[in-house]
Protein backbone atom coordinates (compact mmCIF):
# COMPACT_ATOMS: atom_id res chain seq x y z
CA UNK A 1 0.00 0.00 0.00
CA UNK A 2 1.34 3.60 -1.00
CA UNK A 3 0.82 6.74 -0.01
CA UNK A 4 0.83 9.36 -2.47
CA UNK A 5 1.62 12.65 -0.28
CA UNK A 6 2.25 14.83 -3.04
CA UNK A 7 -1.34 15.92 -3.85
CA UNK A 8 -1.45 16.11 -0.37
CA UNK A 9 0.94 18.38 0.81
CA UNK A 10 0.23 22.45 -0.35
CA UNK A 11 2.89 24.62 -2.58
CA UNK A 12 4.82 26.82 -0.07
CA UNK A 13 3.48 30.21 -1.76
CA UNK A 14 -0.04 29.42 -0.93
CA UNK A 15 0.95 28.82 2.85
CA UNK A 16 2.95 31.76 2.93
CA UNK A 17 1.91 35.26 1.44
CA UNK A 18 3.25 37.49 -0.35
CA UNK A 19 3.57 40.80 1.20
CA UNK A 20 4.55 44.44 0.02
CA UNK A 21 7.70 46.08 1.53
CA UNK A 22 8.52 49.34 1.62
CA UNK A 23 12.01 50.05 1.95
CA UNK A 24 12.00 52.74 3.59
CA UNK A 25 10.20 51.69 6.32
CA UNK A 26 12.83 48.83 7.31
CA UNK A 27 15.84 50.80 7.62
CA UNK A 28 17.64 50.99 10.84
CA UNK A 29 16.96 54.85 10.90
CA UNK A 30 18.43 57.44 13.91
CA UNK A 31 18.40 54.52 16.60
CA UNK A 32 20.68 52.00 14.65
CA UNK A 33 23.15 54.81 13.62
CA UNK A 34 23.66 55.55 17.10
CA UNK A 35 23.94 52.22 17.89
CA UNK A 36 26.45 51.26 15.56
CA UNK A 37 28.38 54.20 16.70
CA UNK A 38 28.22 53.84 20.38
CA UNK A 39 29.46 50.39 19.91
CA UNK A 40 32.28 51.28 17.37
CA UNK A 41 33.41 53.65 19.86
CA UNK A 42 33.72 51.39 23.02
CA UNK A 43 35.82 48.71 20.83
CA UNK A 44 38.12 51.67 19.92
CA UNK A 45 38.35 52.69 23.71
CA UNK A 46 39.01 48.98 24.33
CA UNK A 47 41.78 48.56 21.76
CA UNK A 48 43.46 51.56 22.99
CA UNK A 49 43.69 50.56 26.47
CA UNK A 50 44.55 46.84 25.70
CA UNK A 51 47.43 48.31 23.64
CA UNK A 52 48.31 50.69 26.43
CA UNK A 53 48.36 47.37 28.88
CA UNK A 54 50.63 45.43 26.81
CA UNK A 55 52.91 48.16 25.88
CA UNK A 56 53.31 48.94 29.88
CA UNK A 57 54.26 45.38 30.64
CA UNK A 58 56.69 45.11 26.96
CA UNK A 59 58.42 47.94 28.79
CA UNK A 60 58.27 46.74 32.60
CA UNK A 61 59.85 43.07 30.86
CA UNK A 62 62.23 45.05 29.13
CA UNK A 63 63.56 47.08 32.51
CA UNK A 64 63.71 44.10 34.99
CA UNK A 65 65.93 42.39 32.16
CA UNK A 66 68.41 45.54 31.93
CA UNK A 67 68.23 45.68 35.86
CA UNK A 68 69.51 41.91 35.33
CA UNK A 69 71.88 42.72 33.16
CA UNK A 70 73.37 45.02 35.67
CA UNK A 71 73.62 42.55 38.36
CA UNK A 72 74.71 40.30 37.34
CA UNK A 73 78.71 41.44 36.52
CA UNK A 74 78.34 42.57 39.83
CA UNK A 75 77.76 39.49 41.79
CA UNK A 76 80.62 37.66 39.68
CA UNK A 77 83.12 39.94 40.94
Amino acid sequence: MMLNLGSRVMPLEELIPAIEVDPNSVTPGVIGFVFTFVIAGAVFLLILDMVRRVRRVRYREEINQKLDAELTPEADS
